[in-house]
């Protein structure tokens, strides 16, 4: 069985993390953050929510 991906809009990482456009830009700039990278479709940003989950799981690890 296939699983299909789900992909999130920049707004909605924005409104999924509480956050602005121009913090997701600073995230997205930011190396030591790791946050995932989105794929770009005309000129729009669409975020794996896959990898999302996991940078989510990763940034839970460093803060126990």
């Amino acid at each position: 069985m296939q699983t299909q991906d789900t992909y999130l809009t920049g707004p909605q990482v924005c409104e999924r993390y509480g956050i602005s456009q121009m913090s997701l830009h600073r995230w997205l700039k930011e190396p030591d953050l790791a946050f995932p990278k989105p794929m770009k479709v005309r000129r729009r940003r669409y975020f794996r929510e896959a990898d999302l989950i996991e940078w989510e799981r990763r940034q839970a690890g460093r803060a126990a």
